[in-house]
């Protein structure tokens, strides 16, 4: 007897910002392994254009690579128009663009705090909100998922970083305001909290020796989180099946919020 594949992505449509490099670009492949096409956005069009290549050849599925800024909202709009008319539909939206500022809370500027702010959290409401409105919406069907933080859920004593935990904590409760306003619409809005995972943006911290010691004291399973364990939370939170999970941050940490 065979058993339906409730995670099959096939005939839908994937919007992946920050989707240039790391966690975005890896996020974007489990999704084109269970049948999705794909629209991958970021700042560097040629950086998109290799990641489009990469993943129709992997796939075979259809990539869009568009240019945006997201902390532009007359790009965000027109970056979603074009998408739309394309492939007539955005079922599943990943917010994954951010960044990071650290250093002592006393240190931080206005404008790195701003910065933060516009980009990790009014950059996602705005791709949010363009989806919704433009496609989710008049279509009754949505996946919404944010990529926050473990550092949106708690502080840390290691890297100052309150930009950071306050954008990604606002990421957290912003997703459970839109899933409990766009519920109505057949949306669902959830996150995913990620823990230390290696990307070319964390590559020189996390491999410090006093990073890594650090790391073994405080996440139970004593290790970073490996390329690919986060393909499972981003399938599971987009399938059909999960229709009535909403609200939810799911922390991918290898148990570090859970000491």
């Amino acid at each position: 007897m065979m058993m339906n594949d409730i995670f099959d992505l096939s005939g839908r449509v994937a919007l992946v910002t920050g989707c240039s490099g790391g966690l975005g670009v890896q996020m974007a492949k489990a999704l084109a392994a269970r049948g999705s096409k794909l629209v991958i956005i970021a700042r560097r069009y040629e950086k998109l254009v290799e990641v489009k290549n990469e993943i129709e050849k992997a796939f075979g599925v259809e990539v869009l690579p568009i240019q945006c800024d997201i902390t532009n909202t007359e790009a965000v709009e027109k970056m979603v128009d074009e998408a739309v008319a394309h492939f007539g539909k955005i079922d599943i939206v990943v917010n994954n663009a951010g960044t990071g500022a650290v250093a002592p809370a006393e240190d931080i500027t206005d404008a790195q705090f701003e910065n933060e702010m516009q980009i990790d959290l009014f950059g996602s409401f705005r791709v949010a909100r363009a989806v919704a409105k433009k496609t989710m919406i008049p279509n009754n069907y949505g996946r919404i998922i944010n990529i926050a933080s473990m550092y949106g859920l708690v502080g840390n004593k290691i890297a100052p970083a309150s930009p950071y935990h306050a954008a990604k904590g606002g990421v957290v409760n912003m997703t459970r305001a839109l899933a409990a306003e766009w519920g109505k619409y057949g949306i669902t809005v959830n996150a995913i909290c990620p823990g230390y995972f290696i990307t070319p943006l964390t590559k020189e911290t996390l491999e410090s020796d006093y990073f890594a010691n650090y790391a073994k004291t405080v996440i139970p399973m004593e290790r970073y989180g490996h390329e690919g364990e986060l393909d499972s939370a981003v399938c599971f939170l987009a399938a059909d099946a999960s229709r009535y999970v909403t609200g939810v941050a799911l922390p991918v940490d290898g148990g570090y919020t859970c000491v």
